[in-house]
Parts: structure tokens; C-alpha cells; sequence
């Protein structure tokens, strides 16, 4: 006569079950939550097991990003999402800001195309390169020229600057979908391939030798 704790877990339930036998030389029979061992009966004791809502955890996700992370309790995600969208939000910032620049200064020299202002303050003269003036830069066409493609250009990546934000943002609420659904996925070092050496011998008794690939569950 001793003491047996078993634990049965059930993956349709959800939880934990811890089931506490006696008399283990006698038959039992499992009926729901009751367990007859002998004359004795047991009762089976609940664990609950908690399990993150996949659908909660993007929807937390949504309202603030990264919170689908903490839901999940995820933390050392946190600075990958948080870092890529303050590095998106600083490149939408510094392009949008030269985009400006050259928007106001193509802005001013068309206006000014008659007589074109010496004051270092106007736009299209703060905006020259240290060292450089309209004439060295290859005079007013080309400099005219010049400041519109570079407005496009900020104008480019500050748009690119957004799209990448948006995928952030998107990446984030699908790593916290797929990371609560894959909550319980078992990554425990029993699941590994293993390759060995073995003999084959076939029906005429001739042996050879193979490799054999064998996973384990």
C-alpha cells in the first residue's frame, strides 16, 4: 500500500488536472471528476491554466501598440516594436522637415525668377551648401533645378517613411496574434532530430550500412 500522484492534463480543456490515487494494487475506473479506487472515491482538483485570447491581444494591440506584447507577456519584445516605430517616426520627422525646406525655397526663387534676393536669410540662399552660391551651383535654372528634385526626393522618402511605419505597426498585431495562438506550442528540447549510424539487413540475410534520420516527440 503506498501514495501515487499522478497529473493528467487535457489539451480540449485547457487545464491542469491533479489527480491523487490510493491503493494502487486495486483497479480504478475514471468517471468525469470522480475517481473510484477500490472503496475509495477521489475527487479531481482543477488547476486552472491561463491562455492568452488571440483576438483580445490584437485588438490591445491596436489601441497601443505593444500592449498585445504585454498581454502576452512578451516583454522582450517591447524595444523591437517600440524601436523600429520611434526609428520610423524620427525618419518621417527629419525628411519631412527637408522636404519643407526645399518646398519653401523652389517656392521663393520661382517667385523671385526676376531679381533674385541677396539676403543670406532668404530661403534659397540658406538653404545653399557652405561654401556654394547660386552661380557656383550652376547658376539659377540649374539650381532651380536642383531644389525641386530634392523636394521630391524628401518628399519620397518621408512617404516611405510612413509605408514603413504602417508595416511596424501591422507586424506588431500579427506577432501578437500568432504569438498567442502558438502560447502552448511545445519548443521543449525533447523535440530534436537525431542522425546515426545503423546496419540494414534484408530478407536475404545481406547487411548494409545507412544513415538513419530519427525525430523525436
Amino acid at each position: 500500500m503506498f501514495v501515487s500522484l499522478s497529473c493528467f492534463v487535457s489539451a480540449q480543456q485547457e487545464m491542469d488536472s491533479l489527480i491523487v490515487l490510493h491503493d494502487t494494487d486495486s483497479v480504478y475506473v475514471m468517471e468525469d471528476t470522480t475517481y473510484a479506487v477500490g472503496d475509495t472515491t477521489h475527487q479531481q482538483i482543477a488547476v486552472s491554466h491561463w491562455h492568452p485570447d488571440a483576438n483580445r491581444a490584437v485588438w490591445l494591440g491596436a489601441i497601443v501598440p505593444g500592449l498585445g506584447q504585454i498581454y502576452n507577456r512578451s516583454y522582450w519584445k517591447l524595444p523591437i516594436v517600440y524601436g523600429g516605430l520611434m526609428g520610423c517616426a524620427y525618419a518621417i520627422t527629419i525628411n519631412q522637415s527637408k522636404y519643407d525646406e526645399y518646398k519653401l525655397a523652389y517656392r521663393d526663387i520661382l517667385m523671385d525668377a526676376g531679381s533674385l534676393s541677396q539676403d543670406p536669410l532668404r530661403s534659397y540662399n540658406a538653404i545653399l551648401p557652405k561654401g556654394y552660391t547660386i552661380q557656383t551651383m550652376g547658376g539659377q535654372d540649374r539650381y532651380t533645378t536642383f531644389l525641386n528634385n530634392n523636394q521630391n526626393k524628401y518628399r519620397r522618402y518621408r512617404d516611405y517613411s510612413i509605408l514603413a511605419t504602417v508595416i511596424v505597426y501591422a507586424l506588431s498585431l500579427i506577432d501578437a496574434y500568432v504569438d498567442a495562438q502558438l502560447f502552448d506550442f511545445d519548443i521543449s528540447p525533447d523535440l530534436s532530430l537525431n542522425v546515426e549510424p545503423q546496419i540494414y539487413q534484408d530478407m536475404q540475410r545481406q547487411r548494409s550500412a545507412e544513415v538513419k534520420l530519427a525525430i523525436s516527440f
